[in-house]
């Protein structure tokens, strides 16, 4: 005789939480990492390079968010300033009109915003303050991830 965990019905069979961006930055953690305005492109690269990442946030003095930079940014202004590109600032570079998401936000819906917007990373917020940044890539991750222990779960309850 197999031991129950919980009991089933029709209701617990369909019923799905919603991932949302706060269950993904609790599995992947909220590390962002951000420079000022007034630093140079030579200096974003550089931190893009050595934190492996894709985008930066960017922050004035007093913390608050002011733009991000991508890789993306960066290769556009290549091709317009051939040579003259990593002396610039990063406030002459940056994406200011940042989209932002919630940790309550679901990532289906940040997904979809990512995906219509045609950008990858999307700073996290929450009562005005930054507290992580998700890319396009995290989102996949994570839902191949549930679907991954979703079908485990499906193939124990067939087998078991």
């Amino acid at each position: 005789m197999s031991a129950t965990t919980r009991s089933q019905s029709s209701e617990t069979n369909l019923q799905h939480d919603t991932a949302i961006v706060r269950n993904l930055l609790q599995s992947k953690g909220a590390d962002v990492f951000g420079l000022r305005p007034q630093n140079t492109l030579h200096e974003a690269v550089e931190m893009l390079r050595d934190k492996k990442v894709g985008a930066l946030i960017v922050k004035d003095s007093e913390g608050k968010l002011r733009g991000i930079l991508s890789e993306r940014d960066i290769v556009r202004k290549l091709a317009e300033t051939p040579g003259q590109t990593l002396a610039q600032r990063v406030e002459d570079v940056m994406t200011t009109n940042v989209e932002t998401c919630e940790l309550d936000d679901p990532l289906i819906l940040v997904l979809r915003k990512m995906t219509d917007g045609r950008f990858r990373h999307m700073p996290v917020i929450e009562d005005g303050n930054l507290v992580g940044i998700v890319s396009i890539g995290d989102v996949v991750n994570y839902r191949l991830n549930e679907l991954e222990y979703e079908a485990l779960q499906l193939k124990q309850l067939i087998v078991g």
